[in-house]
């Protein structure tokens, strides 16, 4: 494919050039990668007529391919998710629809998956290596599921659906964005903001002077939010801001910015995919690719988790109402008042809260431990260069070496602002590879990836300081990075996250975390903001001890959100006379969670894991990972948990494997075992119940 020098989106042998590219050359790159694409399988195709594939002549042409449309698509999506402005967005919505017509083609491509089928029947004979036959099952589970084997009557319907799904995903997701910047809540008086930290206070108010308004302007963004729900003295605010939350992207004057009616358009649809394809629903389809070997298997783990976790949840809830009552003298505590109580009996139990810790946390300081802890771990080196465009003043980028040698590269963008959507994210910006000329190597492509968090920024008299929930959420996205960038896997397929099931994919996300709470690499991480002080031990002492602090209550709150998931995708919702999902949640509600929450409450409008992210029938993944991290993490703490063996075997058995093996395999060549829950209950002081 010829490089069109006009457009910098088709400069496919550098990194993006931000600082360049705008709206309108999104939907000519993408044209055109593909029609290129779609020529280039038709000659693959035609080449290989009554010939026998191998790697070279089949797979290595469909990586070509893949990659190039990749550097596209994950840019415009990238954009899309940090610069949300109104061209960027028609632009990727207008996309979309091709993307998902181009794969539904690849998928139901009869030839291809002849060939695939072919090339897979002659690994013994072409002597080929593990990844790649692993590569060769997972492409043909992926062409059974892509609706390769439908009849030629069922093949338009299949890809009608897969293409209504991705629109719906699309709108699913910018509602919510929409709903959550479009929300704002001017307070007058400094008075109705008693409790708040001031570093919240100091950024409401610049907020609103960026708006040219008196007061202090609160927004639903998550630091916001969470400052206010945790601290704000005055309940009604509160309330107000949980209604808001809670009911974003529900219940508005617009109906096409409502989400309820897209959520119940999304199941039906998954619902038909999966009988199409002869499965008995969508959780089955999930399952299919996933490291849980059936729905039963996971039904039952979701089930054993809440036997474990809800005693101690309800335990937990009792002694907060009762310290509700008794020292604050409120008889009753609704949903907006239990994050509020639960910090104020954090800090009578601990003497500690998040926002004490705060200035023990400033972000560079952080950001260097946490890079001296993974260099110690797995052997690298990271330094930052100034020379790669950004799309943001606030990113950073960042290369990793290995022996002088350069590995991966990174960007961070870590700050929350307008047009950027919520939450914390890893993706992939270019994967490694390896290409090759009559088996032999010609070039290595190295990993790149976007490292996205949306933390409160710093103010006009302070730097950007971090709670402990941020510097875990930052350690977790960063386990994702490592997982991507730290691969040896050569081909594109594999490398990284690529191939890793889902309900694996998390673990070294999570396994990262766990270096948040040891005495050892917290020394690493924090240093007073003004004095570089070290954090005193009589602050690192009360963090241990409040660890667990309501384990049980956050354990039952991911389970409630795992179950109403999965059984949602296992409901029937075509034909149903009753609103299923409203039925569905509140199952899930009566089985894990410990209190109430007002009927207006519509977590599931704002779910984007599910409707709008690639968690659909698989947010359960999460705990399941949480199994397989905690489980590792015994063997750190074991050998030491800044033990270089111990991390250069994780990196050799697991992290740098992306998935060129199955996950299990992985696990049990690292672990020397099947994974055990144990680890996980006494991680989180849940074993004894």
């Amino acid at each position: 494919m010829t490089q069109n020098a006009s457009n910098p989106l088709l400069q496919f042998d550098r990194l993006p050039d931000f600082g360049a590219i705008r709206a309108e050359h999104i939907q000519p790159a993408i044209t055109e990668v593909l029609a290129d694409n779609n020529a280039q399988l038709d000659k693959l195709i035609a080449d290989l007529n009554g010939k026998s594939p191998d790697w070279e002549n089949l797979m290595d042409g469909l990586d070509d391919m893949e990659d190039r449309l990749s550097k596209v698509w994950s840019t415009a999506s990238h954009l899309n998710g940090v610069c949300n402005t109104p061209e960027i967005r028609d632009a990727y919505n207008g996309c979309q629809p091709m993307i998902t017509e181009y794969y539904a083609g690849l998928g139901q491509n009869r030839a291809l998956f002849e060939l695939v089928t072919q090339l897979s029947e002659r690994a013994d004979e072409l002597a080929l290596t593990r990844s790649q036959r692993k590569i060769l099952r997972d492409m043909l589970l992926e062409f059974e599921l892509a609706g390769v084997s439908l009849s030629a009557e069922q093949q338009p319907r299949f890809t009608e659906i897969q293409t209504r799904l991705s629109d719906l995903s699309n709108r699913f997701g910018n509602n919510v964005l929409d709903a959550t910047t479009g929300w704002s809540h001017l307070i007058k008086s400094e008075d109705e903001l008693a409790g708040v930290p001031a570093l919240t206070i100091q950024a409401a108010k610049e907020a609103a002077e960026r708006k040219s308004q008196q007061g202090y302007l609160l927004t639903l963004d998550f630091p916001c939010y969470f400052a206010v729900m945790s601290y704000a003295d005055n309940a009604a605010l509160r309330e107000t801001m949980y209604r808001a939350f809670t009911s974003r992207a529900a219940n508005t004057e617009d109906s096409a910015k409502d989400n309820s009616g897209i959520i119940k358009e999304i199941l039906a649809l998954r619902e038909e995919m999966a009988d199409i394809l002869g499965y008995p629903n969508y959780a089955a389809v999930s399952v299919a690719t996933k490291m849980a070997r059936s729905v039963a298997d996971v039904n039952h783990f979701l089930d054993d988790l809440i036997k474990h976790s809800r005693p101690a949840a309800e335990k937990e809830f009792a002694e907060l109402q009762a310290f509700a009552r008794d020292v604050h003298a409120v008889s009753s505590i609704q949903a907006w008042d239990v994050p509020y109580y639960s910090e104020k009996l954090r800090k009578q139990d601990f003497d500690l809260s998040q926002e004490e810790l705060r200035p023990w946390f400033p972000l560079a300081k952080v950001q260097q431990g946490m890079f001296a802890i993974v260099e110690t771990l797995y052997g690298i080196s990271i330094e930052r260069d100034r020379t790669a465009s950004v799309w943001h003043e606030d990113v950073e980028f960042y290369n990793i070496r290995r022996d002088g040698e350069l590995v991966a590269r990174f960007y961070l963008d870590l700050f929350t602002r307008e047009g950027k959507r919520g939450g914390a994210w890893m993706a992939d910006c270019r994967s490694r590879r390896l290409t090759t000329t009559n088996g032999q190597p010609v070039s290595q492509q190295i990993p790149v990836a976007y490292l996205v968090c949306n933390f409160a920024p710093p103010t006009s008299d302070k730097p950007a300081l971090l709670t402990h929930n941020d510097v875990t959420t930052l350690f977790h996205e960063f386990g994702h990075g490592l997982h991507h960038m730290l691969t040896q896997e050569n081909y594109l397929r594999c490398s990284g996250i690529a191939g890793v099931a889902w309900d694996a994919v998390e673990l070294p996300s999570q396994l990262m975390e766990n270096w948040c709470w040891d005495n050892e690499s917290l020394g690493l991480i924090s240093g007073h903001y003004e004095t570089g002080e070290p954090l005193p031990q009589t602050l690192l002492d009360k963090m241990q001890a409040a660890k667990n602090f309501q384990a049980g209550m956050k354990s039952v709150r991911q389970l409630e959100f795992a179950l109403f998931d999965f059984q949602l995708h296992q409901t029937q919702i075509a034909d149903s006379q009753q609103d299923v999902v409203r039925s569905v949640m509140q199952g899930a509600r009566d089985k894990a969670a410990v209190y109430p929450v007002p009927d207006e409450n519509r977590f599931e409008n704002s779910f984007s894991h599910i409707f709008a992210g690639g968690y659909a029938a698989g947010y359960y993944s999460y705990k399941w990972a949480e199994v397989l991290s905690a489980d590792v993490f015994s063997q750190f703490q074991a050998n030491g948990v800044l033990d270089s063996g111990t991390g250069q075997a994780f990196l050799d058995k697991i992290l740098s494997k992306g998935g060129g093996e199955d996950a299990l395999t992985l696990f049990v060549d690292f672990m020397g075992r099947e994974p055990d829950m144990t680890a996980l209950l006494r991680q989180d002081g849940l074993e004894k119940h």
